[in-house]
């Protein structure tokens, strides 16, 4: 259990520290290493999701609503 926990907080950061680059990127549109770290990120947070996905579907699905990264 506490490993889901671990998961759900890396998660967590990883989103918020992609959102505070993204409002960065708003106003200094030419960063590119900034831009280069936020793809970065964003493919990290997508396989960390991908695996917690299929472990368990049901705490996925929790998170991603708790997170608000999807539609």
């Amino acid at each position: 259990m506490a490993c889901i926990y671990h998961q759900k907080k890396n998660k967590k950061f990883l989103t918020e520290r992609i959102n505070h680059i993204s409002d960065h990127l708003k106003t200094n549109k030419k960063d590119k290493g900034t831009q280069k770290a936020l793809l970065d990120l964003v493919g990290k947070r997508r396989s960390l999701l991908d695996y917690f996905k299929n472990k368990d579907i049901v705490a996925y699905r929790e998170l991603i609503k708790e997170l608000g990264i999807r539609k």
